[in-house]
């Protein structure tokens, strides 16, 4: 449990801060306490500098119940790594039977404590309180996030305790396991990191590809040690059919280490328990791999080179950061062109981040001999599939110069051109998805790279009218635009597939879950990097708006694009350093970092990066 405020909006001085003088070293787990100096209060909603630790105060002497239960929650909202300043305001067998790793509890605002029974102290010798508020989020035991809405209340009671002294102070004895934070607190305290483990479904021929599992780890806790024994453990439930990890099951870091920490070349040493030491040298590259993806963005120079050992302290194996890429491809192939529907209906494209004038793409596609509204262009960038102006037939051809268009591949009877296809996307396996919009059979179909009889894909727990879809690099997880009863919400559903018995594929999509559950109405998206998405939409009773949403439903730290008018469609590459591309009432116009919107053209539509 933490705190943003006490129940009368009043803040007790309950915490203090430490500067502490170890620059980069702080994330390695720097937190003694400095023997001068000032200490001031900081308020909870304030986002300290990266070299402030907080810290928290244990309770005084004959402190009243209201303040115990207070510097408790207060004591929770501090960097103390195990909560042994907060097991202080507990008594003894509540501190031991008090998980705070079991679950995390995000509120819009900090729990509010109020009296269950006000002055009742004379008839019962105790004190209860309730903490309320309204939930934003959980966090549960694997560290993942899920958004969350209603009503919280849980209830503290205290009592009082004999001390070793004789004197009796008051302590609580009964509290809800985990921890309940005010977002402020969240987002100060908790910084999101993906792991990444290896696509389950990847064909043999391929090279194997890394998929990000977002969790969320303390900031200033030790975080590399957490993110290390997070990711040995395993993904997250929601992911873990769909991939696979190189760590065989009970491999663990070596009993006793208690902290990971990069020598001075960024360089981690990883000592491994007995369960590894069998290992060869192909899986250990792997495994290690795993290690360098996911904490390469962690600390703030990166990490060099990992290095694993044996349980009797001898290398297993090392893997330098040059050399992650030849393990997996790791992140989706920086695209060389933007593309986009020109005023003549043709598919032309633009190198990538440049101010080079469109040209019509090679090929019959670019030619107009078949008027377009929207198209998708493979992740290789050697074939791109069309849906004609009238949104009815799907074509598929060869960007090269001598490429010819034969019949479409596929078409929907939809009678409206408001309906029929929808943007098409082509996934890590050069598949091709559609979504067909047809009131009277809507529903997702594949194609297998992107030719031959169209797959029916299963889609169990969606209901509403799949109105556009976006595979991610990945290949394992897919963003759905769905509207049912007036209003369109962003699913992120798991891919699965199988071979059924006549050798047909069998593609299903389990568990779609709302990524971003506060929009009313969502109009565009498009990934924008390995567990983000970039999105348009609006809330209830606001404006239109365009904001970066993390795969599980959080918001990512940083600020979101600038605000763009009238935007129809929007594209972003899963490189994030290549610019934001939308279709707005002022024609395609693009977002690099760092700038405001700039015009491309003032006739365009359908802005598409490859996938």
């Amino acid at each position: 449990m933490g705190a943003d405020r006490d129940r009368s909006g009043r803040r007790l001085p309950m915490r203090v801060v430490a500067y502490i003088g170890c620059g980069s070293v702080l994330l390695a787990g720097c937190a003694s306490m400095p023997d001068n100096g000032d200490l001031r209060d900081v308020e909870a909603s304030q986002r300290p500098d990266a070299q402030v630790r907080v810290f928290a105060m244990p309770p005084r002497e004959n402190a009243q119940p209201e303040e115990i239960v207070q510097g408790f929650l207060e004591a929770l909202t501090s960097d103390d790594p195990k909560f042994e300043t907060a097991r202080q305001y507990l008594t003894e067998d509540a501190s031991k039977s008090w998980h705070p790793s079991l679950s995390t509890t995000v509120l819009a605002d900090g729990p509010n404590a109020v009296s269950e029974r006000p002055g009742s102290r004379e008839i019962t010798g105790d004190y209860a309180y309730a903490l309320t508020g309204e939930k934003v989020a959980e966090v549960d035991k694997q560290l993942a996030y899920e958004p969350a809405d209603g009503a919280y209340r849980a209830t503290v009671h205290l009592t009082e305790q004999k001390e070793p002294d004789g004197t009796k102070q008051w302590r609580i004895d009964a509290l809800p396991q985990g921890v309940v934070l005010g977002k402020s607190d969240f987002q100060r305290h908790y910084v999101s990191v993906n792991k990444y483990y290896f696509a389950a479904n990847s064909p043999a021929a391929d090279q194997a590809r890394t998929v990000a599992d977002p969790v969320y780890v303390r900031a200033q806790v030790d975080p590399v040690t957490h993110m290390v024994r997070a990711l040995l453990k395993g993904p997250t439930k929601w992911l873990a059919r769909a991939v696979r990890s190189k760590f065989p099951d009970g491999v663990a870091l070596r009993k006793g280490v208690k902290t990971l920490t990069p020598d001075d070349q960024n360089r981690l040493t990883v000592p491994l328990n007995k369960k590894a030491d069998g290992i060869g040298q192909s899986q250990c590259t792997e495994m290690a791999a795993q290690i360098l993806f996911t904490l390469q963005d962690l600390t703030p120079t990166g990490i060099d080179e990992v290095e694993l050992q044996r349980s009797d302290g001898s290398q297993l194996c090392v893997l330098g950061e040059d050399q992650g890429e030849t393990i997996a491809s790791h992140a989706g192939k920086s695209a060389e062109y933007e593309y986009f529907i020109d005023g003549e209906h043709r598919l032309v494209r633009i190198p990538a981040g440049s101010d080079q004038e469109p040209v019509p793409v090679p090929g019959a596609l670019g030619e107009g001999g078949k008027a377009l509204r929207t198209a998708a262009v493979s992740r290789d960038e050697e074939s791109a599939a069309g849906v004609s102006l009238d949104g009815r037939s799907l074509y598929v051809g060869s960007l090269a110069s001598d490429g010819s268009l034969g019949d479409p591949v596929l078409k929907s009877k939809a009678k409206s051109e408001d309906d029929g296809l929808a943007t098409p996307s082509w996934d890590a396996h050069n598949d091709l998805w559609v979504a067909d919009r047809d009131p009277k059979n809507s529903r997702l179909l594949m194609l297998q790279k992107g030719m031959g009889e169209p797959v029916a894909v299963n889609t169990p727990g969606i209901e509403g009218r799949i109105e556009a879809v976006r595979v991610g690099a990945d290949g394992v997880r897919i963003a759905l635009i769905v509207q049912k009863d007036g209003k369109t919400s962003l699913l992120i559903g798991r891919i699965e597939r199988r071979t059924g018995s006549g050798g047909q594929p069998i593609v299903t999509i389990h568990e779609p879950r709302s990524v971003a559950p506060q929009l009313e109405e969502v109009t565009a998206m498009s990934w924008a990097g390995d567990s983000r998405l970039v999105v348009v939409g609006q809330e209830k009773g606001g404006v239109q708006q365009i904001r970066y949403v993390q795969v599980d439903g959080s918001a990512p730290v940083g600020a979101a694009p600038s605000a763009l008018t009238g935007v129809k469609e929007i594209a972003a590459s899963e490189d994030e350093r290549l610019p934001l591309v939308a279709h707005s009432e002022d024609g395609i116009v693009r977002l690099s970092s760092g700038s405001q919107w700039q015009k491309v053209v003032k006739t365009g539509t359908s802005p598409v990066y490859p996938g």
